[in-house]
């Protein structure tokens, strides 16, 4: 149902075109919107008027009008005055709130279509047949980008993002949940992963200025059919999941470049144990200290570059030489040695993501 503030606004904007006072009312004459500041008491009249066959009628100097959903008696409409111009504005307004909600009702159910679509609620057929109830193409080209919002209320980043994106009938944004949203947009043929990661990073960037919310935002790959928005709804979901272990300094993520972290992220957690445990026989990742750790994260970050990972750690060559020696005494990983590095980043990676499980958190 439209919210009574939607209403509110709707006879507002008229009030300020028209010049005319509106009232709109339930059925059982509670007023629920009004542009007087103290409406008169008409619920006996809204009763009256509501219980009789007329769809229009002038009672105590105001025009009533009914306004229907589906031929069902939804509101009752009432302008101030006399005269055929305030009848003609007041049919006017019960029309556009009639308008009204029926472009909500078909929002909300495109949106209810979509959460039991990336949901796997429906069959295939009823995917195809409630596609076209709703005109929604079948074969457009679409990708599914799942937003996490820092905080709980998620209203103001639903209407930001609607107010950007929503505004052809072709992208859908609802909420699953307090803290996530999905936002299914339809693409131009020939877009892909590039196009996508400069959506993801856009939508970060814009509900960080204007919702002043942190954000981080995931997609999976694109789907050429309707039937296939359920898979990019995964893949964007392992997205995130993944890249908020293997990579928490980035806002956005892409499936198709989680790299090596979407192959651990699918592994089984007593394998990965068992690989920690095979490859390092006495210091773990997860006992280095923090100066250690930024060095070789500095290392990796310059291609195994020892003179330029120097420079930016500011300390002399020979001191990181030093430090690498004294890591390889320790873990028995020479990580100047490509396949040494390798084997080091992979368990860093690891142990990263078992942390995370034992964490409690939700992967």
């Amino acid at each position: 149902m439209i919210s009574n503030q939607i209403i509110k606004k709707t006879i507002d904007d008229l009030h300020q075109i028209t010049r005319v006072d509106f009232s709109v009312a339930e059925p059982d004459g509670t007023v629920i919107a009004s542009t007087l500041n103290e409406p008169e008491d008409m619920a006996e009249a809204v009763r009256l008027f509501s219980a009789s066959q007329a769809d229009s009628q002038e009672i105590k100097g105001c025009h009533f009008f009914k306004v229907f959903d589906e031929g069902v008696l939804t509101y009752v409409l009432m302008t101030k005055g006399s005269g055929e111009s305030v009848h003609v504005m007041g049919k006017v307004a019960a029309s556009e709130i009639e308008s009204l909600i029926t472009a909500y009702k078909e929002r909300y159910d495109r949106n209810t279509f979509i959460q039991n679509l990336i949901l796997d609620n429906m069959l295939r057929v009823d995917i195809y047949n409630r596609a076209r109830k709703l005109h929604i193409d079948i074969e457009k080209p679409r990708v599914v980008y799942v937003i996490q919002i820092k905080d709980d209320d998620n209203n103001s980043s639903v209407e930001i993002l609607r107010g950007i994106f929503d505004t052809n009938g072709k992208d859908f944004i609802t909420a699953v949940d307090e803290t996530s949203l999905i936002f299914v947009q339809e693409l131009e043929e020939g877009a892909g992963e590039k196009e996508t990661m400069q959506t993801a990073n856009m939508i970060c960037d814009m509900l960080n200025t204007e919702a002043m919310t942190s954000v981080r935002v995931a997609s999976g790959t694109v789907a050429n059919d309707i039937q296939q928005v359920s898979r990019s709804y995964k893949e964007a979901r392992t997205a995130l999941n993944a890249g908020m272990i293997f990579y928490p300094e980035r806002r956005a993520y892409s499936y198709e470049k989680l790299g090596i972290g979407r192959l651990i992220y699918q592994l089984p957690e007593n394998l990965c144990e068992l690989f920690i445990n095979e490859v390092f026989t006495n210091e773990k990742p997860d006992t280095l200290d923090e100066e250690t750790l930024n060095t070789i994260n500095k290392f990796f970050e310059n291609s195994l570059n020892v003179s330029e990972t120097a420079r930016q750690l500011y300390v002399h060559r020979n001191t990181l030489v030093y430090r690498l020696e004294k890591l390889q005494k320790t873990t028995g990983l020479d990580i100047r040695n490509f396949d040494d590095a390798l084997t080091f980043r992979i368990a860093l990676m690891i142990t990263s993501y078992l942390n995370y499980i034992k964490s409690g958190k939700t992967v």
